[in-house]
C-alpha cells in the first residue's frame, strides 16, 4: 500500500503522526480542541464545558488511530501556535465510489487552481480565505490524482486574520509531499547475494 512522506521543518511544524505518549501532546490537544471549537461554531453550537475533556482524550486516542493507518494519513500542527493551524496529508486508493463522491462537491470547490508539487507533479488548490459564513474557518486544500491514488491535503486556520501569514509555510509542506510504496524484488535460487558493505 501506498503512504506518505514529506519534509516538515522542525522548527516550523510538530507532526502529530508517530507522536505516542507524552511527546506532542501538548500540541495534539490544542490542534484538536480548535478543530472541536470550530466544528461547533459552524453547527452554530455554543462552546461545551467538557470540550477540553473531549480534546484531551482524542489527543491520546489520535495517534494509535494514525499509527493504524500506516503513513496513510500524515497530520502536522503549526509550531508556535498549536490552535492556529492543523494540516492533514492523506492517500486513498482512487476508487470509483472516491471519484464519485468527489465529483458531486459543492460548485465553490471548482474554483481551483493548477498547484505543481516537487514529486507529486501537477495537482490542484483551492483556497478559501474569507468563506462567505464567517462561522467557516479559512482553509486551503491541495489535490493529486496519480491515477491510481488521490493524495489530498488539508490545511484549517482557526483565525481569517493569519491565515495570509501562513500560507506560504503550507505550500512549501504540501510541495514536499511524496508517495511511497515497498516493491518486492524476486529472487531466483540461483543469485548469490553480496553485502553492500
Amino acid at each position: 500500500m501506498a503512504r506518505l512522506q514529506a519534509d516538515a521543518p522542525r522548527e516550523r511544524w510538530v507532526p502529530v503522526t508517530g507522536s505516542l505518549g507524552l511527546r506532542g501532546r501538548r500540541h495534539r490537544k490544542a490542534a484538536i480542541g480548535m478543530l472541536l471549537g470550530q466544528a461547533n461554531r459552524a453547527m452554530g453550537a455554543p462552546e461545551r464545558p467538557g470540550s477540553g475533556i473531549a480534546a484531551w482524550a482524542m489527543s491520546q486516542a489520535a495517534p494509535l488511530l494514525m499509527r493504524r493507518a500506516a503513513g496513510r494519513v500524515l497530520v502536522w500542527v503549526w509550531k508556535s501556535d498549536p490552535e492556529l493551524l492543523v494540516v492533514m496529508a492523506q492517500v486513498q486508493e482512487a476508487t470509483p465510489q472516491v471519484r464519485a463522491a468527489r465529483a458531486s462537491m459543492p460548485m465553490e470547490y471548482d474554483d481551483t487552481e493548477t498547484f505543481r508539487g516537487t514529486y507529486l507533479g501537477v495537482g490542484e488548490r483551492l483556497v478559501v480565505d474569507l468563506p462567505p459564513d464567517e462561522r467557516t474557518p479559512p482553509f486551503a486544500t491541495y489535490t493529486w490524482d496519480t491515477g491510481t491514488h488521490l493524495v489530498t491535503v488539508t490545511a484549517v486556520c482557526s483565525d481569517r486574520g493569519r491565515f495570509g501569514t501562513v500560507r506560504a509555510a503550507v505550500d512549501d509542506l504540501a510541495r514536499s509531499l511524496r508517495l511511497v510504496e515497498d516493491v518486492a524484488a524476486g529472487e531466483s535460487a540461483g543469485v548469490l547475494r553480496i553485502d553492500p558493505a
